[in-house]
């Protein structure tokens, strides 16, 4: 045990003990600078060495650009942008989820499942609703759609006088020469009228906008509601002149004609008018003589 104290005494004495460092001239051999210095004095200065330099080398990383190239460092506008595109993200979704839900609900009047096209204000009303509430949204806007249809003939007075499709004269929208007829088999729906570029567009009936977009294949499209399940679609227009929820009275113009969408070929209206969830032929309705 002595022995082990000893020499463990004997070890610490060997850091402290001072070593003296001179500095002379090679040829005359006069001393130029000397010091003295122990092995704790080298240990420490060492230390204290790599203390500054990784001091210095952090400072210099997060202070200047170098930053940048630290594996898995963001800098703070990276946080801003990410919080923004998120929110936009979002915002796309819901949108995008507005307009399936109203595209479905335009299909379901076309194909007679519904009586009415219910509004993108009133499916993102109801979302939002639903977020709160919990109930799932499908059966919502189900619940909503007769009362909210009722409300429409209410504020629209839209009678079933009025409707009454065997009582009504069609209004010819445009005159113009037809390029492509009807055909149910081919999935052609409607006419194609071909007509000069901005030629004014009419409504053939009484009724209320249900759709008012634009579309990279049909351009400005306009779907009109005239009740009793009948709808009148208008495409490639250049400019409507109607947004969603306006009325509109037959004979009355809202729209001008274009040559715009892929689909199209040469300014034209493509004209269908759908009953009962099946495509009438216009022609059976319409002189467009």
């Amino acid at each position: 045990m002595d022995e082990r104290k000893k020499s463990k005494k004997s070890l610490l004495k060997h850091f402290f003990y001072n070593y003296k460092i001179v500095i002379s001239n090679e040829d005359t051999f006069e001393e130029r600078l000397s010091f003295k210095l122990s092995k704790i004095n080298v240990i420490s200065i060492l230390f204290s060495f790599s203390a500054v330099l990784i001091a210095f080398t952090v400072i210099l990383v997060f202070y200047t650009s170098l930053r940048e190239y630290v594996p898995g460092y963001s800098p703070p506008e990276f946080y801003e942008t990410s919080k923004y595109l998120t929110k936009k993200t979002d915002s796309l979704e819901k949108a995008l989820d507005i307009n399936n839900r109203f595209y479905r609900s335009i299909e379901n009047v076309l194909m007679g499942k519904s009586e009415k096209v219910i509004s993108k204000d009133t499916i993102s009303t109801k979302i939002s609703e639903s977020k709160k509430t919990g109930t799932d949204i499908s059966i919502v806007v189900e619940d909503s759609l007769l009362r909210d249809y009722v409300e429409s003939e209410d504020r629209f007075n839209l009678t079933k006088n009025q409707l009454n499709i065997e009582k009504k004269t069609f209004y010819t929208p445009l005159r113009g020469k037809i390029t492509q007829s009807f055909n149910f088999k081919e999935n052609h729906f409607g006419l194609d009228i071909s007509v000069k570029l901005g030629t004014a567009v009419r409504s053939i009936l009484n009724g209320r906008v249900v759709f008012s977009e634009w579309s990279v294949d049909t351009g400005h499209v306009l779907i009109i509601d005239h009740g009793e399940k009948t709808l009148s679609v208008y495409k490639h227009n250049k400019k409507v002149l109607k947004k969603q929820n306006d009325l509109v009275r037959a004979g009355e113009i809202i729209a001008y004609s274009g040559d715009q969408g892929q689909l199209s070929s040469g300014p034209h209206l493509h004209l269908e008018i759908w009953i009962n969830g099946a495509p009438i032929n216009p022609e059976l309705l319409i002189n467009f003589d």
